[in-house]
């Protein structure tokens, strides 16, 4: 079995490369399998039945729960067993039956997850896919590959985020939802096919975004989805009214960087 600086403890029935690389305090539930190339952090705790492989690290402190299975491959007919990466970041919450799958060369080389992510049940992050920190991640939501994810986002329960999409910092993306184009930041998106309806008020005030901050971001969503406008109208119009807001200024450059294009 492996060694580590400090003494971990790895059940008996779990089966652990000689070649892996475990940190301090580590602990490797039952009937676990850990790879030649897996790089667990200190205070890494595996459940019963998990499976982590592949050229894979996981941060210290994430906690995987049972029949996890983290840095297989990609299911992706374009993947040739090319060495890519799957890094699960810190302090994450992984929880029973998700699967993270490795990167791809068509990607990029890696699938990463943020710090203090909440992934729960059955969720799926495929191939090439990037997440920020504190990602939270509802029962059975599935990422397509090449998805992005910004900070603090949400996805809800049993949504599908189409491939190559985007969602936006503090976006919230309601339950059952099918988000085919670029959620927008700080906004409330919902649907199948998804739509949004407008700024993520409870999300803002929960993260203590100041009242100015919240009257700018309604101001835009309004230019962007009731004021009858395009999209090229509303940024122009937003540039003009709007000033000194580092929020608006994030969401007019999430809107012109989009190549999908933005639900509205």
């Amino acid at each position: 079995m492996a060694t580590a600086p400090h003494p971990s403890k790895i059940h008996p029935t779990a089966v652990v490369s000689p070649r892996a690389r475990i940190g301090r305090d580590c602990y490797v539930g039952p009937y676990s399998i850990v790879g030649d190339e897996v790089e667990l952090a200190d205070g890494v705790r595996l459940e019963s039945h998990c499976v982590v492989d592949g050229h894979t690290s996981v941060g210290e402190g994430t906690h995987l729960f049972p029949f996890v299975s983290i840095g297989l491959a990609a299911q992706d007919l374009k993947y040739k067993g090319e060495a890519s990466e799957t890094r699960v970041g810190r302090r994450n919450r992984i929880r029973e039956f998700v699967t993270i799958h490795r990167g791809t060369a068509g990607g990029g080389m890696l699938t990463q997850t943020g710090d203090d992510c909440l992934i729960m049940a059955q969720a799926h992050i495929a191939h090439d896919c990037l997440l920020g920190d504190g990602v939270i991640m509802a029962n059975a939501a599935t990422l397509a590959g090449h998805v992005v994810i910004e900070d603090r986002a949400h996805i809800g329960a049993y949504s599908g985020v189409h491939q190559f999409c985007r969602v936006g910092q503090e976006a919230y993306v309601g339950g059952y939802s099918v988000v085919v184009k670029d959620a927008l930041p700080f906004a409330l998106t919902v649907g199948n096919h998804a739509r949004c309806y407008g700024l993520n008020v409870t999300g803002m005030k929960r993260r203590a975004y100041s009242r100015e901050s919240i009257a700018s971001l309604h101001h835009a969503f309004h230019l962007l989805l009731s004021a009858k406008l395009n999209t090229t109208q509303a940024l122009e119009r937003i540039r003009h009214e709007i000033a000194g807001s580092k929020e608006v200024e994030q969401l007019v450059r999430f809107i012109e960087s989009s190549r999908r294009g933005v639900i509205k």
